[in-house]
């Protein structure tokens, strides 16, 4: 007979499940230190030896770590998506911050597509949330703010696709980007006629997003994007001149 008894689930399996939940969704992120433990055992209803157990198995598994004195944190699993090595040719080769943008066209087009149809209310938003936000650092005269905002802009779109796989895939290339692995933000946010012409590309995609238009948020993430490849384009071949009109100077003034 294919029929066997129910069990009734121990309560750290439960406790197991919601934790493991959290972090599969992006609610808990790598690095968050989770409520003491008499604070989440009230929060979820169980006994603190019962969370002990879930915790352990949790840290067994990987997805938690303890640090002596401090607690218990969500493990860097998002860090450990691409080796050291990986990492060290993606900062040292040209083509990678090509095929990178690139892959962001894909998927981010997808993620805005899937946003405009999928998004809820809330996730939508953010995204309008973070767009006022960006408004208000574009008056500042330091970039900085603008450009940090831009990678939020950007995880909360992917975020609201609701597709936990994308989801995590796009958190570790965002991550990578926070730590200028593949170029300095704020290079593209560095002239004032640049930074306008980004905050009305992302006020496009707000907007599209908001009137739930799958084809038009998609159309609008490409162009952004299109519009990113080409500026650091222009970057890398005012870096060249540059050096070629240094070598040249530095020539004329051995003439003489």
């Amino acid at each position: 007979m294919p029929y066997q008894k129910i069990e009734p689930e121990k309560l750290s399996r439960a406790v197991v499940r919601q934790i493991e939940r959290l972090i599969l969704q992006g609610v808990l992120l790598p690095g968050e230190r989770l409520p003491a433990e008499r604070e989440l055992s009230e929060r979820l209803g169980v006994s603190r030896p019962s969370l002990r157990e879930a915790i352990s198995e949790l840290q067994d598994d990987g997805l938690l770590c303890s640090r002596a004195g401090a607690g218990v944190f969500v493990a860097d699993v998002i860090g450990s998506a691409f080796s050291p090595a990986l990492i060290r040719l993606f900062a040292s080769h040209q083509d990678a911050v090509t095929d990178y943008l690139s892959f962001r066209r894909d998927l981010e087009g997808l993620a805005a597509e899937r946003a405009a149809r999928l998004g809820s209310d809330t996730d939508l938003k953010l995204i309008e949330t973070i767009y006022t936000k960006m408004e208000t650092a574009h008056q500042k005269r330091s970039p900085a703010d603008e450009a940090h905002l831009d990678a939020e802009f950007h995880m909360a779109i992917i975020e609201a696709s609701h597709n936990v796989i994308m989801l995590h895939m796009m958190r570790a290339m965002f991550d990578l980007l926070r730590e200028g692995v593949f170029y300095n933000r704020q290079v593209i946010f560095r002239q004032k006629v640049t930074r306008s012409m980004l905050l009305g590309q992302h006020g496009a995609i707000k907007d599209a997003l908001l009137a739930r238009d799958p084809a038009a948020a998609r159309k609008a993430v490409e162009d952004h994007l299109d519009f990113v490849k080409s500026c650091l384009a222009e970057e890398r071949r005012a870096s060249a001149n540059e050096e070629v009109a240094r070598l040249r100077i530095e020539q004329e003034r051995g003439r003489g």
